[in-house]
């Protein structure tokens, strides 16, 4: 699938039964900018997570996975799941 031209080239496709959606990440002070677009390029959601675990480098190559929505985000890194979960029910 091509990636829609308003989605960032660090966003990754993960692939679904029913629908598929493309995922991005940022770094915000000491939260993370998880956003999350429809396979067409609309944005979904755009909300600021907190992480289980200090060793997650965004800098590193990681893979998001399931089960990855806008209420939590788990991310596989160096052989480890790392859980996003948000608070933030803003858009």
């Amino acid at each position: 699938m091509e990636k829609p031209k308003n989605i960032s080239v660090n966003a990754q496709l993960l692939t679904g039964v029913g629908a598929s959606s493309w995922f991005e990440i940022g770094k915000e002070e000491s939260l993370y900018r998880i956003k999350r677009y429809s396979e067409e390029g609309d944005l979904e959601c755009s909300r600021l997570f907190s992480v289980n675990s200090e060793e997650f480098n965004i800098n590193k190559d990681y893979q998001f996975t399931y089960i990855s929505n806008c209420k939590q985000c788990k991310i596989i890194q160096n052989n480890k799941i790392f859980i996003f979960k948000t608070n933030d029910y803003e858009y």
